[in-house]
């Protein structure tokens, strides 16, 4: 089965999942657990995996699956793996427990270290964001959000044009001092406008035309950030580490990502822009 006879199976899945998610989302009572990071985890998290996992192991049983809400295997069997699902059946647990919309369900599919197709799904909206980047080098096999409805519309990233104000993303709980270091170097090309949010969303903005650069110092994990880097990517944006390469998978012995770019304008020079960035973040280093 090619990718984008994949598409239609994975919108069904992320789609139930989602109704998963809000079962309990609309419940007055949600229990929370923690993890060892203090992450929290609850049972909508459990109901999404246990729901994605049964179904790609039926559609696609010789492709193995690392997920979030799932015991880990070890560095040296996963990193044999040459195709995988990689997926977070909840991302933006802290922004469901505080019930403000914006989390999602992402589910990539990783060949040689790349998202080959990545599907973001957003259960308050029923939308859909689908990405498949296509190989490096060629066109993007496609790249659009469906809405609860069915109907779909292109996903493609804006271009920066002249003065024109330009929309930084940043994250809902872990603003720090590189976002105030980005906006200055950004305000040298035209005026800023600073947005916060949760999830991969942030990603998915910047494909559907609506934002600019999100820039990301603090940890994630890969599972955050694969499938809405497929969409980005299949939408003409970029998801580079502070190095300006793209970000890749199942390269390290642990799952953290390093600190990430996210633009959408690919012909600007962000090397330049965004000069020195490499030492605005301490942890930098170590993650990569």
């Amino acid at each position: 089965m090619d990718v984008l006879e994949l598409i239609p199976h994975l919108l069904s899945i992320s789609r139930e999942a989602g109704k998963a998610i809000m079962a309990v989302y609309q419940r007055a009572d949600v229990q929370v657990q923690h993890k060892d990071d203090q992450s929290p985890v609850t049972e909508a998290d459990v109901a999404a995996h246990d729901l994605i996992k049964a179904n790609l192991q039926r559609l696609t049983p010789d492709i193995p699956l690392l997920s979030e809400e799932q015991q880990l295997p070890e560095a040296e069997q996963r990193q044999r793996w040459q195709r995988y699902w990689l997926i977070d059946p909840l991302d933006g647990t802290r922004e469901f427990l505080k019930r403000n919309d914006e989390f999602t369900v992402n589910i990539a599919l990783i060949d040689a270290g790349r998202p080959v197709l990545g599907v973001v799904h957003v259960p308050v909206s029923g939308s859909t964001y689908v990405g498949a980047p296509g190989v490096a080098g060629s066109p993007a096999l496609c790249a659009y959000k469906q809405t609860r409805q069915g109907k779909q519309h292109p996903l493609s990233v804006r271009p920066i044009l002249g003065y024109k104000a330009l929309t930084q993303l940043g994250s809902r709980h872990h603003q720090d001092t590189l976002d105030s270091w980005v906006t200055e170097r950004l305000e040298k090309l035209a005026p800023v406008t600073l947005t916060t949010m949760g999830s991969s969303l942030k990603l998915c903005l910047i494909a559907e035309g609506l934002a600019d650069v999100y820039v990301r110092g603090k940890p994630t994990s890969e599972w955050d950030t694969a499938a809405a880097q497929a969409v980005l990517e299949a939408a003409g944006g970029r998801l580079m580490d502070f190095h300006f390469e793209a970000l890749r998978y199942n390269q390290r012995s642990h799952l953290t990502n390093p600190s990430f770019i996210a633009v959408g304008d690919t012909q600007r020079p962000w090397q330049d822009i965004l000069a020195g960035i490499t030492g605005q973040h301490p942890d930098h280093q170590h993650r990569q």
